[in-house]
């Protein structure tokens, strides 16, 4: 339906048209009741007010059509949507299911009429959690889309998990005309979840016995470094206190196999060394100051023949044996073994100046060396101890027995060894038990072209180069 109005001025107008609108049952030509005899200008006015409205009123009805048009495609659409993996429902502001499509009954196993006759006419008995209900609540108060995710149970009384979404439509008007629910199937995606969430939780507690494990594990390992730190420091003091007990390859071998051999060997320089009179100095101390004297020359004496490469024996009461050319051979050791006997004379003899200087008791010491082969080596399961054997060991201790307090008396044998570098005495054949007459020598000093000191006690480098030589 149109209307054309002409106005052609303030006072003019189509007559026809105006006589039309009058004569007319529409109810625009009774707008605001226009008399016939009123002006122009406000039959003008008011004709143009009548049109406005017949405009407003065509428009309005063309949008109430196309809202319908728009509807009735949507649940064409709605209802085409078979194999659709949700469900569509229409639902009115009250809460009455309206319509839904055929996903509903997939996913509930009611069809439409079957739900209503059992759970009623609304959507909120599809969920007794209430989160439907609530989310349908907030759309009609907010006036805008909600979604959440609820737990329903099917016909056949499965569980589903349902992502539903509402939204409202509203009317040109402004109010909610109804609201359309769509309802999603995550069920399996739920269990992927929960399986993924259990996983995780399991994942979780592994990690958390792996840290616990690793707690224990580097508590553990504290543990065993410090007790492996302990076993290498008493492993340190077993090798240490070994070979104050036996040489050192001796050892090596003891360890190494378990057992160590005896070997002879054709060239070794004996050392005896005794204290004079040791039966009546034993007298006049307190034993465990006699022990502490004979502790303090001992260990001097070790600390001596160890720079000459001599090996410490054994010790018998007052009485100290050593031996050099063993467990290593070497054609150096009856050098080796005088100069070590003449640093110990010096020594002692030093300390026994001072002594009676101080009036102190003094200690004398006769010391005997003699060349010649042995047998060397560990005997026995228990106690290890390093000796030797042989007649040169008998020779050595006849030397020291035959020799004087305060000096180095060799055997002849010995002599031939250093007669080069040495100044000596000849002593003649002495007589010994059980041995006869042996050619002794006293040694004075080291020669004064090889020695660095003026007693003659500490060889210089010539000496030592040709010594390294032998």
């Amino acid at each position: 339906m149109a209307y054309k109005v002409l106005i052609i001025d303030d006072k003019q107008v189509n007559k026809e048209l105006l006589d039309g609108l009058m004569n007319s049952a529409h109810p625009a030509a009774l707008f605001d009741g226009i008399p016939k005899n009123i002006p122009i200008a406000e039959i003008a006015g008011r004709l143009k007010s009548a049109y406005d409205f017949i405009s407003t009123g065509d428009d309005t009805e063309q949008k109430i059509v196309k809202i319908k048009e728009q509807r009735e495609v949507l649940i064409r659409f709605l209802s085409g949507s078979i194999h659709a993996p949700f469900a569509f429902i229409v639902i009115k502001p009250s809460g009455e299911i309206e319509w839904v499509n055929d996903g509903f009954e997939r996913i509930h196993g009611f069809k439409l009429l079957e739900y209503l006759e059992s759970h009623g006419n609304t959507i909120f008995s599809l969920d007794p959690s209430s989160e439907i209900a609530n989310i349908f609540n907030k759309c009609l108060k907010e006036r805008k889309s909600f979604d959440s995710i609820c737990k329903v149970k099917s016909k056949k009384g499965t569980i589903h998990w349902l992502q539903v979404f509402i939204t409202p439509q509203i009317s040109l008007e402004g109010k909610i005309e109804e609201l359309i629910a769509v309802e999603i199937d995550i069920t399996q995606f739920k269990k992927k979840e929960d399986e993924l969430y259990a996983q995780n939780n399991k994942i979780k507690e592994i990690a958390r016995v792996l840290e616990r494990t690793n707690v224990l594990l580097e508590e553990q390992k504290q543990e065993i470094n410090q007790q492996k730190q302990t076993i290498e420091l008493e492993q340190e003091k077993s090798e240490a206190l070994l070979l104050n007990i036996l040489p050192f390859e001796v050892a090596k071998q003891l360890k190494s196999k378990g057992r160590a051999g005896t070997r002879s060997y054709k060239l070794v320089s004996v050392l005896f060394a005794d204290f004079k009179g040791f039966s009546k100095i034993s007298k006049t101390l307190d034993p465990k100051d006699l022990v502490n004297i004979l502790d303090s020359y001992f260990a001097t004496f070790d600390e001596i023949t160890g720079r000459h490469y001599i090996e410490k024996i054994k010790t018998i009461g007052d009485a100290y044996m050593c031996a050099g050319g063993l467990p290593l051979s070497n054609k150096s050791n009856p050098v080796d073994a005088v100069l070590a006997g003449l640093e110990i004379q010096s020594y002692l003899n030093a300390l026994n100046d001072t002594k009676v200087l101080n009036n102190l008791q003094v200690w004398e010491l006769r010391i005997g060396i003699h060349t010649g082969p042995v047998v060397a080596g560990v005997v026995g399961k228990k106690r290890f101890a390093y000796d030797i054997w042989g007649d040169t060991v008998n020779v050595a201790s006849r030397m020291e027995q035959s020799g004087h307090v305060g000096m180095v008396n060799i055997s002849g044998i010995t002599y031939d060894y250093i007669k080069d570098f040495f100044k000596c005495d000849y002593r003649g054949k002495i007589e010994t038990k059980n041995l006869g007459k042996i050619d002794m020598y006293f040694v004075n000093r080291i020669k004064p072209e090889f020695s660095q000191d003026k007693q003659g006690i500490l060889p210089n480098d010539i000496m030592m180069n040709l010594v390294n030589k032998l």
